[in-house]
């Protein structure tokens, strides 16, 4: 989370969750962003770099579950199951360029460039396929492009951009923002082979969140059914205090 947010509580992440279960997994980025960062508007959210976004989701999820995660994948080679522990201390950076603009000069192209924003990459899911989506958030993103030492207009550079100096747009802007994609090198015990495994944090946050709610609701079901007291009342106790109560009626 931002510096200076507030940590969302549990009645504001219940109705977080309730809302995010009729949602798509891009508007649950935005639903959990939100909560990340308690006030700020959509627009203002959408304009963040992708990397920015992740690293709030990332801090999100510290705050509400610590900073173990547990990653389960498959092995690539020979199909065997792997289940670790991640420690994300080291996860979640934010961009490094701020406003500044980036610059890649390849042959007699000079491009500058900003990094994608979450509303370019919502923009770009709509191409018909992931190398068109690339080449929508390169041009999107160009802020001038000159080749020859002559200016391209946003509208011809679609077209005659090379794939080489949209590759090496694509890297840089990756090493300027690494947090926006996030991915795991994981050695099979089984075989030895290395895996890639993407770790997309709102898919596991939202895991998680889903799983903590149902508990909650839980806990209140039988707190109400025991003392009467009401879901605000319940949800302002302490997770101490109110896994105590239930020690108590457990007992009874």
């Amino acid at each position: 989370m931002s510096p200076g947010t507030t940590p969302v509580g549990p009645a504001e992440l219940l109705a977080a969750w309730e809302t995010g279960l009729s949602l798509g997994t891009a508007e649950r980025s935005l639903l959990l962003h939100r909560a990340a960062r308690p006030g700020a508007g959509t627009d203002v959210l959408l304009s963040v770099p992708v990397g920015e976004r992740e690293a709030d989701l990332f801090a999100l999820r510290r705050s509400l579950f610590g900073e173990r995660m547990q990653v389960r994948t498959e092995c690539g080679s020979c199909g065997e199951a792997m289940e670790f522990d991640l420690d994300t201390g080291a996860l979640g950076a934010r961009p490094a360029a701020g406003d500044r603009l980036l610059r890649v000069a390849e042959d007699d192209w000079v491009v500058e460039f900003r990094l994608p924003t979450v509303a370019d990459l919502a923009a770009a899911g709509a191409a018909a396929s992931s190398a068109d989506a690339r080449r929508r958030l390169v041009t999107g993103c160009t802020v001038r492009a000159l080749r020859g030492g002559e200016p391209v207009t946003a509208e011809r550079l679609a077209a005659l951009l090379p794939e080489r100096v949209e590759r090496l747009i694509t890297e840089k802007a990756a090493e300027a923002d690494p947090t926006a994609e996030v991915t795991l090198n994981v050695a099979c015990p089984a075989c030895g082979e290395a895996t890639r495994a993407e770790l997309d944090i709102t898919s596991y946050l939202w895991t998680e969140l889903d799983s903590w709610a149902r508990d909650v609701l839980l806990d209140v079901h039988l707190l109400a059914t025991a003392y009467g007291w009401s879901e605000p009342d319940i949800l302002a106790l302490s997770p101490t205090r109110r896994r105590y109560y239930l020690e108590l009626c457990t007992d009874g």
